[in-house]
């Protein structure tokens, strides 16, 4: 079975599951931008708690941008805004200093696409875990797909993850969970950085029907 997926900025755990769990992953890039989704916003941890890290787009003049084309905004400083507020919040995390040379260069780097940033960062999220899914690009946009799960809509920063029949919330290591407790589907660093290569572990028990990581890929 083949699923849909909006692309998405260090998606959430719950996203990740789902390269897990199904035979195909196609990532939309013929729908419209929207602001306030996981598109440009990733949400992490940090010592004051939950931490919204929102990546700046250049304006869209018409009011209507396909995904592919959505463009970076150099501004406001944001890739050392970003790369700050993570090295700050998983400094003292078990595995950020065995991973930050790989997460470093694409807050070094200026990307011109959104759609492009965010395809690597999950490319390179996989390989650090030994995920190996297989992710298309949408040739085309359709509205209702019988044929492909889709989930666009559903894995949103307004939508409650606990209506996902498919995804449980797997409890692991936070590196401030005595102050705030246990943060579920916080982006997929967090888990990366927490738990390093048994972050494949933990995404496979969010199913909620398990597979072995050896049928993985």
């Amino acid at each position: 079975m083949d699923c849909l997926l909006s692309s998405c900025y260090l998606p959430p755990v719950q996203w990740f599951t789902k390269l897990c769990g199904y035979e195909r992953v196609w990532v939309e890039q013929y729908d419209n931008y929207t602001k306030q989704t996981f598109r440009n916003r990733c949400i992490i941890d940090s010592p004051e708690g939950p931490l919204s890290l929102s990546l700046p787009v250049e304006k869209i003049s018409d009011g209507k941008c396909l995904m592919k084309d959505v463009r970076i905004s150099d501004h406001n400083h944001w890739r050392s805004i970003h790369w700050h507020a993570l090295s700050s919040s998983y400094l003292s995390s078990p595995f950020f200093e065995y991973y930050q040379d790989d997460f470093r260069p694409f807050y070094e780097r200026k990307w011109t696409f959104l759609i492009d940033f965010n395809e690597e960062l999950v490319a390179k999220c996989c390989e650090l875990i030994d995920l190996q899914p297989n992710i298309l690009r949408t040739h085309e946009y359709t509205a209702q797909d019988s044929q492909r799960c889709d989930f666009r809509s559903s894995i949103h920063p307004k939508q409650n993850f606990e209506n996902d029949t498919e995804f449980v919330a797997t409890p692991y290591y936070q590196v401030f969970q005595h102050k705030h407790g246990f943060l579920p589907n916080l982006s997929i660093v967090d888990l990366i950085f927490n738990m390093g290569p048994e972050a494949l572990l933990v995404l496979m028990n969010s199913l909620a029907q398990p597979i072995s990581p050896a049928s993985n890929g």
